[in-house]
């Protein structure tokens, strides 16, 4: 069984960084991609960044130049580094990990609120 356990979130202020992590653990076999979604209140969950086996980003726009994934590949741990948060940036936060041909596991998440 695989579980993924995000945590880091909490309430700042506009400008300010948070980092989040993501531990995961169980049977981890044929690794695709970590990554990083959000949901905020009415909207459809989003990518915000993903780290790939080989080490490749992706951002997405709202998140490029001020967010920065990355892995520790010995501790199986995922991070997110969030600087200049806006309070558009104010979601639900879920780790998410893709293992072989379209196995799919999500996190809990974590709150991050930002306030103006």
């Amino acid at each position: 069984q695989v579980q993924l356990v995000e945590t880091g979130g909490g309430l700042v202020r506009e400008g300010e960084s948070l980092r989040l992590s993501c531990a995961i653990s169980g049977r981890l076999s044929g690794i695709n991609s970590m990554g990083w979604y959000r949901q905020a209140p009415g909207n459809k969950r989003e990518l915000v960044a993903t780290v790939a086996s080989d080490g490749s980003t992706n951002y997405a726009d709202s998140a490029e130049g001020r967010f920065t994934i990355s892995r520790d590949r010995d501790k199986n741990v995922v991070y997110l580094r969030m600087n200049s948060l806006k309070p558009e940036d104010t979601a639900v936060y879920v780790c998410n990990l893709r293992m072989g041909i379209g196995w799919s596991y999500w996190g809990q998440g974590t709150q991050v609120t930002v306030s103006s």
